[in-house]
């Protein structure tokens, strides 16, 4: 007798108890730059995001109303400071968005205005950003793996506020164009630039539908429909 789907999560914190449920099975596959590949299976994927998050709460104060401006390109990193602003309840905001509360960066240096300034390392291997931080801001590579992997207080979360602009929290794992089946393992040459909020929602929409993403940069260097073949994945837009 098969075992019935679980019902799509309607909200953050339910596709990250969804990601736990096959705790091993990977969930975000990464392909960047000078042969760097990364695997983050569900447990993984929670724990970063349950760190960020309560970073993001503990440092900043983020909640409902929070605007956190994700100036980033593509990367699984990218999809984790989503994952846990929108556990927070706050709103991911990209650029150009007048005065974001919090800015969560891989360009510091543009952003030494700002109050709030979190300096993403893109590498897998970073254990400290390496460059010249603005006063005050916070380096993430040194900063996340401090914080617990248990989530703390975070504030309750407000449906109608929005997720990204336009994109209220209650709608945000279901406004993704397009149909996404369930367990699809996509494969997806991410564009070059800074993170666009249809990407960010394609993503999540694999995720929610208790799907995985294979994503390749685009200096990743590698064949793509023989990574599609080893990783056992589709190709396509995510």
């Amino acid at each position: 007798m098969e075992t019935p789907a679980a019902p799509a999560p309607s909200d953050v914190a339910t596709l990250l108890t969804q990601l736990q449920r096959e705790p091993g099975r990977p969930r975000i596959t990464w392909y960047g730059g000078l042969g760097e590949r990364v695997e983050l299976s569900g447990a993984v994927l929670a724990n970063w995001v349950t760190k960020t998050t309560n970073l993001l709460v503990e440092e900043f104060d983020a909640g409902p109303g929070t605007r956190v401006l994700l100036d980033l390109p593509p990367h699984w990193r990218t999809l984790v400071w989503a994952l846990a602003t929108w556990r927070t309840g706050a709103g991911v905001v990209v650029a150009p968005a007048p005065a974001p509360d919090v800015v969560v960066t891989d360009r510091p240096e543009t952003h030494a205005a700002a109050a709030d300034v979190v300096a993403v390392a893109l590498p897998a291997l970073a254990r400290r950003f390496d460059g010249a931080l603005p006063p005050r801001a916070v380096d993430a590579a040194a900063a996340v793996m401090t914080y617990g992997d248990a989530l703390g207080w975070v504030p309750e979360p407000d449906a109608a506020h929005d997720a990204l602009p336009g994109v209220p929290h209650a709608r945000l794992l279901t406004s993704a164009d397009g149909h996404v089946a369930p367990g699809t393992r996509l494969l997806h040459h991410v564009p070059t630039g800074a993170v666009t909020p249809t990407e960010l929602l394609r993503e999540v929409a694999v995720l929610a539908a208790d799907g995985s993403l294979v994503l390749v940069a685009p200096d990743a260097g590698v064949d793509v429909e023989r990574v599609a073949e080893s990783e056992r994945a589709t190709t396509g837009s995510a």
